[in-house]
């Protein structure tokens, strides 16, 4: 995992760190019941809230407007009130990857940690295990699963790998592309490129 954080990090540019703040993962803790992976944590200290590449959004625990705690609890509530029993076998994620309950924010259930402006969501399969899966629904109910970490599936989502499904691909040549996002009503959004990718 070390080397994918470390290219992972270094994607974006240099680490800017501006809301790394300890206390405010923990609160997050607190407020959600889990601890997010350190690569997790590591990844959005160093670079969010922002979009990366025009789709990615990775939002901040340190930050009132990108918050992701609102977000995660709008998001198990929502999934949480699907009837999973009514759907086509082919979309159940449930027989799709073997899962003996689709539950959502439980200590072995799936947490939203990150989305798409194409409808995409990331999950993390049981934050609690040492060595966590992400799934990801595609906001149409196609559903992939993803054996490796988030620093792993970051540095291959900015690689224009398939990492939402098949033919899922969103890269865009040259650089990263990435958008400081606004703090206030008032604020713009900030794009600025990151280093070339070395591909």
């Amino acid at each position: 995992m070390t080397a994918y954080l470390a290219a992972a990090t270094a994607m974006p540019g240099p680490a800017q760190n501006r809301y790394a703040d300890p206390s405010a993962w923990g609160r997050l803790r607190a407020g959600l019941g889990i601890r997010l992976p350190t690569d997790y944590q590591t990844l959005v200290d160093a670079c969010a809230p922002i979009q990366l590449d025009g789709h990615l959004y990775l939002r901040h625990s340190a930050t009132g407007r990108w918050n992701p705690g609102q977000d995660v609890r709008d998001t198990i509530r929502a999934r949480s009130e699907v009837s999973w029993d009514d759907l086509d076998p082919d979309e159940d994620p449930r027989l799709l990857f073997g899962l003996a309950e689709l539950s959502f924010g439980t200590r072995n259930g799936l947490w939203p940690i990150a989305g798409t402006g194409r409808g995409e969501t990331l999950f993390l399969v049981a934050a609690d295990d040492a060595a966590p899966g992400l799934l990801v629904e595609d906001g149409e109910g196609s559903w992939a699963r993803f054996e490796m970490s988030f620093a792993e599936w970051l540095h291959r989502y900015l690689f224009g790998e398939d990492t939402t499904g098949p033919d899922t691909s969103a890269l865009h040549p040259g650089p990263v592309q990435l958008c400081r996002l606004p703090m206030t009503a008032d604020e713009r959004p900030e794009p600025w490129s990151g280093p070339d990718r070395g591909m």
